[in-house]
Order: C-alpha cells, then sequence, then structure tokens
C-alpha cells in the first residue's frame, strides 16, 4: 500500500504551515494531491497545521461542482471510500506548478479541481 503523504510532503507541508503563520498573504503550492479513484473526489494539500498535524489546509473538491478553499482531517480522509469502496490514493505524477490561489480560481471556474 502507498503512504498517503510522504515524509518529505509532510515536512514541505508543515514548512508551508509555519510560514502561513508568519506571512499573512502566504500563497504556496500545492503538495500533493489526493484524490479518490472511484469517486470524484480531489484534495490538493498546501500546509498542514503546525500545532496540530492532523489539519491540512487546501484546495478540497468533493465532486459536487463547488470546490473550495479549506481546511480538512487527514484521518478524515484516511477513511473515505468511494462508490467501490476503494481508498483515497495519492496522485504519483501529481506536479505542483502553480500558486494554490490559481489552482482555487481555475476549480471555481471549472466547477471542479483541474490538476
Amino acid at each position: 500500500m502507498t503512504k498517503l503523504i510522504t515524509d518529505e510532503q509532510r515536512a514541505q507541508l508543515l514548512a508551508n504551515g509555519r510560514q502561513s503563520l508568519k506571512q499573512e498573504n502566504f500563497d504556496p503550492t500545492p503538495v500533493v494531491k489526493l484524490f479518490t479513484p472511484d469517486a470524484g473526489a480531489t484534495w490538493l494539500l498546501a500546509e498542514i497545521d503546525p500545532d496540530d498535524h492532523d489539519h491540512a489546509f487546501g484546495l478540497c473538491d468533493l465532486g459536487l461542482g463547488y470546490p473550495e478553499l479549506g481546511w480538512v482531517s487527514l484521518a478524515e480522509i484516511v477513511e473515505v471510500r468511494g462508490g467501490l469502496g476503494l481508498p483515497v490514493e495519492r496522485d504519483l505524477h501529481f506536479a505542483p506548478q502553480k500558486p494554490l490561489s490559481v489552482r482555487a480560481r481555475e476549480a471555481r471556474f471549472a466547477g471542479r479541481v483541474v490538476a
């Protein structure tokens, strides 16, 4: 089984979380993309709260046509299952290139995460 978030990604997510506390308009690039292979949910995570390692911030799309920026529980994401009962996976080919604000704008226009 593939680890949902690698140690390297977790370190970057935590570094972004610390930077976010210091810099008011911090706009990080998403670090990891998680998705349900048998449903329409996608998460582009950009930071983890350094005081609560279960809470991650990013672009969240539950497949309902309303992607939004927000906080999610990593423990809850691990428990999510799609229609066929498949667990959430990490996109091994995700190449972060755009800041979170740009990804969010694109997602709102498209009605879904465009990655």
